[in-house]
């Protein structure tokens, strides 16, 4: 197993998605949990975060391991002794940069931890990690409009909404590198 790549914030702790996990996930929530080191609940897995999601970055891993961190991530919130304690949500990107330097970076928590600023939090770590990265100059989302509190994280992420997207009822939100980020 290589080892785990992780960012950590005031109460959570991001783990990036390997080929390991995967199979894990795929075989069973008690693998994942396992492996993880931390309670899966019920409700797992949240959104788009679906079997679907798990095979495009099984076959994007298998292609590029070292693309590892540019794909899912689990959120995992953590104690007050930092130990991990459950998964909260999914997040990450869709690849990594774009040649001229564009991420897409998605969320999804678990039902019962929504409302709790774990989105928020989460994206800001996952942000700054990509903009860390040389290759990264901006960092994009896309969100159904109806859905108020995807827009609500990213706004509140520092997103700004620059396009309705084609599609009905979508749009696009981007945050850019700056000179501190």
């Amino acid at each position: 197993m290589r080892p785990e790549i992780t960012l950590r914030t005031e109460r959570l702790e991001l783990v990036a998605t390997t080929l390991e996990h995967i199979d894990a996930e795929l075989s069973s929530p008690t693998a994942l949990a396992a492996l993880l080191g931390a309670r899966l609940p019920s409700s797992w897995p949240p959104g788009e975060y679906d079997r679907d999601a798990l095979e495009f970055f099984r076959a994007q891993l298998t292609q590029a391991p070292e693309a590892v961190g540019w794909f899912g991530w689990y959120v995992i919130s953590v104690g007050d002794d930092g130990s991990r304690q459950s998964v909260v949500a999914g997040a990450g990107f869709l690849g990594p940069p774009s040649p001229d330097g564009v991420v897409e970076i998605g969320f999804s928590v678990v039902p019962e931890e929504r409302r709790k600023g774990y989105a928020s939090e989460a994206i800001r770590a996952l942000v700054r990690h990509a903009f860390r990265q040389t290759a990264v100059e901006r960092v994009i989302a896309h969100t159904d409009e109806s859905n108020a509190a995807s827009s609500a994280v990213l706004i509140r992420s520092g997103f700004r909404q620059v396009i309705h997207d084609q599609a009905p009822g979508g749009s696009r939100y981007e945050l850019l590198k700056t000179a501190g980020s």
